[in-house]
């Protein structure tokens, strides 16, 4: 039985060096995503114009708001993550939003990956990448190889 949870632990979160209280909650995380609803807005079903948007449901009458089974899940504080992992990439590397090379000096690559920004072009996307390489950084969106 261990044993198993072991393999468990050890495949979730590949390449990351984490503390084994941490890869637990990540792993609490990714059973409770699991179970977690999709939240979508009251009646949005119906309506073209309604998006599927989350929305508190408000009315006096309304079956979601109070809690009608077949009506959709209310977002509540317990289908939350735990705080130690909430935000964390499913790679389990924290996300770091890079928009030039000089960003590329302040990222640790133990515990952080790199997004590139959309406003970047070709050109100085394929710079951050060769760079991001050669100083060992992960990069969550590097696009297609060509």
């Amino acid at each position: 039985m261990a044993e198993e949870i072991s393999e468990v632990e050890s495949t979730s979160v590949s390449a990351l060096d984490m503390d084994p209280e941490s890869r637990r909650l990540f792993n609490v995380r990714k059973v409770q995503k699991g179970k977690k609803p999709q939240f979508k807005r009251t009646c949005s079903h119906k309506f073209k114009r309604l998006d599927t948007n989350w929305r508190r449901p408000r009315g006096l009458q309304g079956k979601q708001r109070r809690k009608y089974a077949a009506k959709g899940a209310l977002a509540q504080v317990g289908y939350g993550s735990p705080a130690a992992v909430k935000g964390l990439h499913p790679s389990g590397y924290s996300d770091v939003l890079i928009s030039s090379i000089a960003d590329l000096e302040l990222v640790d690559p133990s515990f952080e990956a790199i997004r590139i920004a959309r406003t970047i072009g070709a050109q100085k996307k394929a710079i951050i990448l060769a760079k991001a390489e050669e100083l060992g950084i992960k990069v969550l969106n590097p696009g297609r190889s060509e």
